[in-house]
């Protein structure tokens, strides 16, 4: 049993500030202007990622827990675990192809959970360069991420119905980038929306595989008050079923991906899965806005202002969405009680 909680904070450029006191750094993710092999450094993982551009944000992620970490890398990953809590990242180099080398860098990923027994994967980021074109075999290259992505589940049977909240975005260069949170004893909850199709129970017209991950995913932290983990909140869009709603229209999406994360987190929403409990838009904290054309940024900001309170750390990025009539992406957390 344990009452380790796991966190995340953003840290802009030119800031200074470190973790917290009596917390210990998990994992860091540079959202900045290049992509870099994950690496550790000072005693923790890191990726950096290709995400920033002019007048949206740079910052980096840090995932902080109340244990010290022990580092280390595995087959192309570099990880850190707390005894409760890991983060592991890796890198997939630019390719013609990328459904082989993304079915491997998952069987890594999910050997290295079972070597050092962390079961219970909570969310998944994936950081996918030209993810609307087409590889050198014709397939989108977000389909083709899929594919093997899609294989790796299905090799382990014990995890295909477990697949956890996960985002798979755009990148500003060449390549796939992603990092995995997962934890030993905590109880993993996932959580589907009412108003949409499971993304792996789409049909064939989004692919040959499906995307595989839940909407949400709730992490309560072993004799944790079932009702009250954190929850892990899915890159949303303007997709009902499985259909996109609003093409062209950026305040139409904003509004209606707004109103998806809503209905997903909401006490009817999650009593529909058998859940108790229940949150609001104004209970996010760690927000990203994924925003397709750099003159939509004003639009989405505004659309973000007026949901989310001004203690919610909202940042924006300018990178393509998985279906190229999609203009915005938006995911988030809504942090257990503690925080």
């Amino acid at each position: 049993m344990t009452n380790n909680q796991i966190d995340c904070m953003f840290q802009y450029e030119n800031e200074q500030a470190g973790p917290p006191g009596g917390r210990h750094i998990l994992g860091r993710v540079v959202f900045g202007e290049a992509s870099t092999a994950p690496a550790v450094r000072d005693g923790a993982p890191e990726l950096g990622l290709h995400m920033a551009s002019p007048g949206f944000d740079h910052f980096t992620e840090t995932w902080t827990t109340d244990a010290p970490a022990q580092s280390g890398e595995h087959r192309g990953l570099v990880y850190a675990h707390d005894g409760e809590y890991l983060f592991c990242a890796g890198r997939i180099p630019e390719s013609g192809t990328y459904r082989e080398q993304t079915r491997e860098a998952y069987e890594a990923a999910f050997e290295l959970m079972d070597r050092l027994d962390y079961r219970h994967v909570f969310r998944m980021w994936n950081f996918i360069g030209g993810i609307n074109e087409d590889n050198a075999e014709g397939l989108e290259i977000y389909r083709d991420f899929c594919f093997g992505r899609a294989e790796a589940f299905e090799a382990k049977p014990d995890r295909v119905h477990c697949m956890p909240a996960a985002t798979g975005i755009g990148s500003r260069s060449g390549g796939v980038s992603f990092f995995f949170l997962a934890s030993r004893t905590g109880a993993t909850q996932n959580i589907e929306n009412r108003r949409q199709v499971p993304a792996f129970e789409y049909p064939p017209q989004y692919g040959p595989k499906s995307p595989s991950f839940a909407r949400a995913t709730r992490l309560v932290t072993a004799g944790g008050d079932e009702t009250r983990g954190a929850v892990y909140v899915s890159g949303t869009a303007s997709i009902t079923g499985h259909e996109t709603l609003h093409a062209g229209d950026i305040a139409a999406q904003c509004e209606l991906s707004l109103e998806n994360i809503a209905h997903l987190v909401s006490s009817g929403n999650l009593a529909n899965g058998g859940l108790e409990g229940g949150h609001d838009l104004k209970d996010l904290r760690w927000v990203k806005a994924y925003v397709r054309h750099e003159e939509h940024l004003p639009a989405v900001r505004e659309a973000c202002a007026d949901v989310f309170p001004p203690q919610t750390h909202v940042v924006f990025l300018n990178v393509d969405v998985c279906r190229d009539d999609l203009l915005v992406e938006i995911e988030g957390i809504v942090p257990a009680p503690a925080y």
